[in-house]
């Protein structure tokens, strides 16, 4: 005989009838399908607005595509880079101000992909929160679509999460991944990097986006408000003048790499700093011996410097100084490519020359730091 099953209407746990509840929804819960899809509505304009060779799809798709053939390549490599803009975000958030953060997302993965001698293609991004906010979330994207016409990179899609429980009010994450493509052979670092060759360095804008958890220890251990003026930079509020978007250097090193033979290396500087960044880009047995004196360290870093205090060695190990890029460049093409840089917008110093180095020797020494970023 077989199994009869007796479906009691709103049985409980035992079987006995209990009070009817209301279907539960997803929205309920606290995920809103319907903002996340008139958000898909609002960024269609600005993905459009970044549309290059090679990438001419609508967003809503399930991936996105691009054709290598169509941007120009005949035998590609692809290089990519992911990151984040760290604790920047929370900068961000506390001051209401979220039109430039998406800028330093791009700038984060485009700076990576251009020094290894690669063109940024297409850009993706991921934008976390715990409740959509449509009007921040917007001006984040759009943030992100301007870096991307920046680096001539196409947007073609991205992810937005709504997870209530992951994140508190008015806090949200953001990830970006971009990839590129160059053509095989021409990557860098190049393999004749030595002793003799120079250093340019090309300015940074301001922190960029790293070392930003002990500025905010510093904020806080000096109970500042990002509301009030910030003494290293008349007429903006502390706020506004930490959050200062991270320069987009692609133009201006693809332009360098297009001017003629010459350009060894790039190094972005990120975390890490001075120290930590420029010998990646560099061979064995070699490092690099930079003059302090030979730029002018940006009053953001003296008063961090100041108000930390935070050591010289310390400095360079965390932030840019100043230095949002560097090139390694031979001597006989340093005129040609620090006046291709200038005339993209760049602001260039000879900061010192590549020099041989022992085992036990520091691949990046500093000189006058001391004198020169305490003056």
């Amino acid at each position: 005989m077989g199994i009869v099953a007796a479906i009691v209407p709103n049985a409980g746990p035992l079987g006995k009838s209990e009070p009817p509840i209301s279907s539960q929804t997803y929205k309920d819960a606290g995920v809103d399908i319907g903002a996340g899809n008139a958000l898909v509505e609002l960024i269609k304009p600005l993905a459009r607005s970044t549309r290059r060779a090679g990438a001419d799809a609508e967003l809503g798709g399930f991936g996105g595509v691009f054709d290598l053939k169509a941007a120009g390549f005949r035998d590609p490599v692809l290089v990519a880079g992911t990151d984040g803009v760290g604790t920047k975000l929370l900068v961000a958030q506390a001051v209401g101000l979220h039109e430039t953060i998406g800028v330093d997302l791009v700038a984060m993965s485009v700076n990576d992909v251009v020094v290894q001698g690669a063109t940024p293609l297409l850009f993706l991004d991921y934008y976390a929160t715990g409740r959509l906010d449509n009007a921040v979330a917007r001006a984040v994207i759009a943030g992100i679509a301007a870096g991307c016409r920046d680096a001539e990179c196409a947007l073609i899609g991205g992810e937005t999460a709504e997870m209530p429980g992951m994140y508190g009010p008015g806090h949200y994450d953001l990830a970006g991944f971009c990839l590129g493509a160059a053509e095989r052979g021409s990557l860098l670092p190049r393999k004749d990097v030595a002793a003799g060759d120079v250093v340019l360095g090309l300015a940074s804008s301001g922190l960029h986006s790293n070392g930003y958890s002990l500025v905010r220890r510093i904020v806080e251990r000096l109970s500042l408000d990002y509301k009030t003026p910030a003494l290293f930079a008349p007429g903006k509020s502390l706020g506004e003048a930490l959050l200062a978007p991270t320069r987009i250097y692609v133009r201006s090193c693809l332009a360098a790499l297009k001017s003629g033979d010459g350009l060894k290396a790039l190094a972005h500087i990120t975390g890490g700093g001075l120290l930590e960044n420029i010998p990646r880009v560099l061979p064995d047995g070699l490092g690099v011996r930079l003059d302090a004196q030979s730029w002018p360290l940006p009053p953001l870093f003296r008063w961090l410097a100041e108000a930390g205090p935070v050591a010289p060695a310390e400095l360079a190990r965390t932030f840019n100084c100043g230095i949002g890029m560097v090139a390694v460049v031979s001597p006989s093409a340093t005129d040609r490519i620090s006046s291709t840089l200038a005339n993209h917008g760049e602001r260039v110093f000879r900061i010192g020359q590549v020099v041989q180095v022992s085992g036990t020797s520091p691949r990046v020494t500093i000189d006058d730091w001391d004198q020169a970023w305490r003056a």
